[in-house]
């Protein structure tokens, strides 16, 4: 593969209500539904060759809308699933901070978590790292949609640019049905082309953070 897309999941309701979500198996909502099928007609123009998907339903029902337009059949990867957060699934940020008061603590200074059951960012870089080699690695050339979610993409943006893990923390997270567009170069290296790119996408890195920025004056 010379080229990937890494797809965010549309809105479920944990989304909305800002539940930790993890590996707990999160329909999409309505609006997430309908993010997905509005991005379709966008991820299809990429003419993708291969669309890898994770296992939990709120990611292959994103990719399904695309799969549907060009006839490209879904492969699941459980190995592309959120960071697992063991007891934390299902919370809100203020029920952990009262159930987990040192480790929210931590959380929130992005420091490494104590909980034995809460997955590192680390095991979850090589675990996602694993699967984007076995992706770019194979015979298949052209395109390849990842259908994945918020944690699990950036760090899969992260992996492939040979990043360490304190550039990576510093991605925001993608919005709902946003994907990054990330091209190999004749060098072998790759390149990021855009991040957080939707409906309707900018063409470039610099054009979404200007639009942000303009938001942020306002």
């Amino acid at each position: 593969m010379n080229r990937l897309l890494v797809v965010r999941h549309g809105q479920t309701e944990w989304n909305i209500a800002g539940r930790i979500q993890g590996s707990t198996d999160i329909d999409l909502d309505e609006t997430g539904r309908a993010q997905a099928a509005e991005a379709a007609p966008e991820l299809a123009v990429y003419e993708p060759t291969r669309i890898i998907s994770s296992d939990l339903r709120r990611a292959v029902d994103t990719a399904r809308p695309v799969a549907d337009i060009t006839g490209v059949e879904i492969e699941l990867d459980k190995r592309l699933r959120e960071r697992a957060y063991g007891p934390w699934e299902g919370l809100t940020q203020q029920e952990i901070a009262e159930r987990f008061p040192e480790d929210h603590r931590r959380w929130r200074a992005q420091e490494p978590l104590q909980h034995p059951e809460i997955e590192t960012w680390a095991d979850l870089h090589r675990r996602t790292a694993d699967a984007v080699r076995d992706i770019v690695e194979s015979d298949v050339d052209g395109t390849a949609i990842v259908v994945c979610h918020g944690g699990s993409a950036r760090q899969i943006v992260g992996g492939i640019l040979d990043w360490d893990q304190t550039p990576t923390s510093s991605l925001s997270g993608m919005d709902n049905a946003h994907w990054a567009d990330l091209r190999r170069m004749r060098s072998g290296k790759w390149r990021l082309y855009g991040y957080n790119l939707g409906v309707p996408a900018p063409s470039t890195i610099g054009q979404h953070l200007l639009a942000k920025g303009q938001q942020a004056g306002r």
